[in-house]
């Protein structure tokens, strides 16, 4: 039976910097009361660390509903960094825990890059690029989702954060060493920060949090841009990498609706929508502008717009739709993982 527009229903974003929950009715646009915790669900032998997850989800999911008056929730949504490649110990065991802790027996397990599509362009076809720290682009026709890079900072998340603030600094050491390609600029900028250049790989390479340190480092490119050649050349090979993923993820150019039959191929070939999220994204035109050139040279058919809304959003979108039995989103074992058992 189709859960009601005015059930209730919980969204849940888990990454790096905390876990955020979202209790809202499954009206699409309803408001939402929101919780947010500083911290970050770990990892162990069998991946993201189910029992940890839902140390924090079930109170805060209590507290929402002793909030807002809901007796129950109809469906969750819960959207996790590392769920594709980290997710097996959340699918084996969060389905039973809810719906002991909940009496809920609609659970979306998916990927953070899931919830960001859905928070930025709901459930129509187009592509997401969401670029923090790292980056990952993903994309779907509604019959398959297609993703390119989020591979961690060591193998991808070229054009990220991390991928951007590595290269600064390698620019800086260059100028340090007096090589060819150095920054006298960006050099300055990283001993303002870090102190002296010739210390600074005794001070990063411990670092647990390497990749968030190096990311730190990305405004400092951006800031330099506008003078310096090689902060340029920088941001633009970012940009031509995400425009790179964001262009192998678009759904392919087809038939506009109503078109296909009386127009010929040039006139009815379709736009893909794209929506650039994350924090990456503030540094602003210094590397949006780029971005658009570069997309526009890769996937003429593809036109930049505004993310709608974040992946907490997403996930309590993804959420309602499950309710109300109108999730078009693709389902996938790793990315969008769906189970809707019936009460009683």
């Amino acid at each position: 039976m189709t859960a009601g527009g005015g059930a209730w229903v919980l969204g849940v974003d888990s990454g790096g910097s905390g876990v955020r929950c979202a209790l809202g009715r499954a009206e699409e646009g309803s408001p939402a009361e929101v919780l947010t915790s500083d911290e970050p669900v770990r990892t162990g032998p069998a991946g993201i660390d189910a029992g940890r997850l839902l140390g924090q989800l079930v109170p805060a999911a209590m507290e929402l509903l002793a909030r807002t008056g809901a007796e129950r929730v109809a469906a969750v949504a819960v959207g996790a960094a590392g769920m594709a490649s980290l997710g097996d110990d959340l699918r084996a065991k969060l389905p039973a825990a809810l719906a002991g802790a909940l009496k809920v027996r609609r659970l979306a397990l998916a990927a953070d890059g899931v919830t960001a599509y859905a928070g930025a362009l709901g459930q129509r076809p187009g592509a997401v690029v969401a670029a923090g720290t790292g980056m990952i682009a993903l994309g779907t026709d509604l019959t398959r989702w297609r993703r390119a890079d989020g591979w961690g900072h060591l193998l991808g998340d070229c054009g990220g954060g991390a991928w951007i603030g590595r290269a600064g600094l390698e620019a800086a050491m260059r100028a340090h060493d007096g090589r060819r390609g150095g920054s006298a600029a960006l050099r300055e900028r990283a001993e303002a920060l870090f102190g002296p250049a010739a210390e600074l790989p005794g001070l990063l390479y411990p670092r647990t949090d390497r990749p968030a340190v190096l990311a730190s480092f990305a405004p400092e490119v951006a800031r330099c841009a506008a003078s310096d050649p090689v902060a340029a050349t920088i941001l633009r090979e970012a940009a031509r990498n995400i425009a790179e993923s964001a262009a192998a993820v678009c759904p392919e150019a087809g038939p506009a609706d109503g078109d296909s039959a009386h127009g010929t191929a040039d006139e009815s070939v379709s736009e893909c929508e794209v929506a650039l999220t994350g924090g990456l994204f503030h540094i602003g035109d210094a590397l949006l502008a780029p971005v658009r050139q570069e997309l526009a040279a890769l996937a003429p058919h593809a036109r930049t717009v505004p993310a709608a809304g974040d992946p907490l959003a997403g996930a309590l979108l993804i959420a309602s739709a499950l309710a109300r039995e109108e999730l078009r989103l693709p389902h996938h074992p790793r990315m969008l993982w769906v189970t809707t058992e019936r009460d009683g």
